[in-house]
């Protein structure tokens, strides 16, 4: 996540709203109270319908469909404009699970929060994909001692596990056939971990 983040109040006005957007080059901004617990965001999506609907005359059809619109063109302040409750993320969330939250709320970026609703960092896509970015080599590692050496303490040492461009492939022969899918699983979990190749080789049970 991002640790440095802007945030505005409440009463915070239309205009100063644009400003920071534009100023920290951000589509959304957090709408935080005075001891900084998140109330809501305002993304430019908040902004665009008090230029789109200024000077429309519509009719009383398109005025029932679009009352939320309507209601955001006439809005001042950040606490009018903001849609809340914000979707946000805590702060010892998996990467994982901020990835399904954007997805799903079809957002950008969410709010990082403690225990308390305490705004503490934004995390944007961006940072979601720099995961992506891991040496091999340190994923090698990772792979090696929080999979390999944890599911197979007896005959790890025997597990090759070679990365190449995030992608993961694991050969040699291990002791439990059960662990094999296990330890693909676990691999696929790594952060930045792009693919898989699960090359294992196991006894047969019951032989």
């Amino acid at each position: 996540m991002t640790s440095t983040v802007v945030a505005v109040g409440p009463a915070a006005g239309f205009g100063d709203i644009v400003r920071v957007l534009r100023q920290w080059q951000v589509s959304a901004v957090p709408v935080v109270d005075d001891e900084g617990r998140v109330l809501g965001v305002v993304s430019e999506a908040d902004l665009l319908p008090k230029e789109e609907l200024r000077t429309a005359a519509p009719g009383l059809i398109d005025q029932r469909n679009r009352l939320a619109d309507y209601a955001k063109a006439a809005a001042t302040t950040a606490r009018e404009l903001m849609t809340a409750p914000a979707v946000t993320v805590a702060a010892s969330a998996p990467l994982p699970r901020a990835a399904h939250l954007m997805a799903r709320h079809q957002v950008k970026r969410l709010p990082v929060v403690d225990g308390t609703g305490t705004l503490k960092g934004i995390v944007s896509r961006g940072d979601l994909l720099k995961v992506f970015l891991r040496p091999d080599e340190e994923l090698a590692e990772e792979v090696r001692h929080e999979v390999v050496d944890r599911l197979f303490p007896v005959s790890g040492h025997g597990v090759r596990v070679a990365v190449d461009q995030g992608t993961v492939t694991l050969t040699g022969a291990v002791r439990d056939a059960d662990l094999v899918a296990v330890a693909e699983r676990l691999a696929r979990a790594v952060d930045g971990v792009v693919d898989v190749r699960c090359l294992l080789t196991a006894p047969l049970t019951g032989t």
